[in-house]
């Protein structure tokens, strides 16, 4: 795979990286081995970018992906976050305080002394406009508790407003063929900032795979089940914000244009590396054979502008009016 710059971090990773969260929780039932299993397959196939947070499993994430780094000889690059622990999650709690204790919590999980990349996970929009905030970020790098931090964002405007800190040097933020609004100017921003963009959800759920159709039943514990509607945290984490059954009707449109020989999850990822603006992807997977044809989508050609045209379409007819002005 090649790879691209973090922003400024000093750090190339992998185009494709390892999203974590469905090993931890929130995904139906995935035992610890499946998740060490799926943490050792990317770090098979040369993935050096992992994605993980704090309350995946309430620390189950940080934890497995630990015990293998202990018996692998892979050094990647480990970004968690922090800040869902909050009870209640409001912008004023975002304190020197509380960033610290979820820090050390997360470098005991990790087994490190100090983080490599911190993320702000998903704050109040008004946690933007502290700067008290970012000044305690500020302190945990200078106190060697942190490499480097950026955040994890809901929408391009939060996005916008947290590169005006000029420590943050990484965006997490969602983006696929069905969350297009974040390619205009938040794209064209980071890449004049030089700040690294990290992409989330990029199979939109499942729905972007093409596996998925109205009969498919999800477990009570997956959020697919219980978030359809924002009832746990923001609807756009779940199938990108868009109506389960509109997304089943956009990604039948989308069929004819995939090539023969690709996945429609590599078609996605190959859509989303085509934004020179991106430096990873972090697809979760716990498929070691889905892991691999992931990292495969790294390598395919660029997508002809026909291609992007009809992906363009799809979205204008089926998705924009229920996502692009919300995220």
């Amino acid at each position: 795979m090649d790879r691209r710059a973090l922003g400024t971090t000093g750090w190339n990773v992998t185009e494709i990286g390892l999203g974590t969260w469905n090993i931890g929780s929130d995904w139906g039932e995935v035992s610890e081995e499946e998740g060490r299993d799926a943490v050792r397959a990317a770090l098979d196939e040369g993935i050096d970018f992992l994605d993980t947070a704090d309350v995946y499993g309430d620390g189950r994430s940080e934890r497995l992906i630990a015990e293998v780094l202990d018996d692998h000889d892979a050094d990647p690059v480990v970004a968690t976050k922090a800040g869902r622990r909050l009870d209640p999650h409001a912008a004023d709690r975002y304190t020197r305080e509380n960033l610290e204790r979820f820090v050390d919590r997360s470098r005991e999980n990790l087994e490190t002394e100090t983080l490599d990349l911190l993320q702000l996970h998903c704050p109040p929009t008004d946690t933007y406009y502290q700067p008290e905030t970012f000044e305690a970020l500020e302190a945990l790098v200078e106190d060697g508790k942190l490499a480097h931090y950026g955040v994890s964002v809901e929408r391009a405007e939060e996005g916008l407003k947290a590169i005006e800190y000029p420590g943050v040097e990484t965006v997490q933020i969602i983006v696929n063929p069905f969350r297009q609004r974040p390619t205009e100017l938040f794209f064209r921003e980071a890449e004049r900032r030089d700040v690294g963009v990290i992409v989330r959800v990029p199979l939109a759920s499942g729905l972007l795979t093409g596996k998925l159709d109205e009969d498919t039943e999800f477990p009570e514990d997956d959020h697919r089940n219980y978030n359809r509607d924002g009832d746990a945290f923001d609807v756009g984490e779940t199938f990108a914000g868009v109506p389960y059954e509109v997304g089943l009707e956009a990604v039948d449109a989308l069929r004819p244009t995939v090539p023969e020989e690709w996945t429609m999850a590599q078609f996605t990822l190959r859509w989303i590396l085509d934004h020179d603006a991106v430096s990873t992807v972090i697809p979760g997977s716990t498929s070691p054979d889905h892991i691999e044809q992931n990292v495969a989508a790294a390598g395919l050609r660029e997508l002809s502008e026909g291609e992007r045209d009809d992906v363009e379409a799809v979205y204008d007819e089926f998705v924009r009016e229920h996502v692009h002005h919300r995220w």
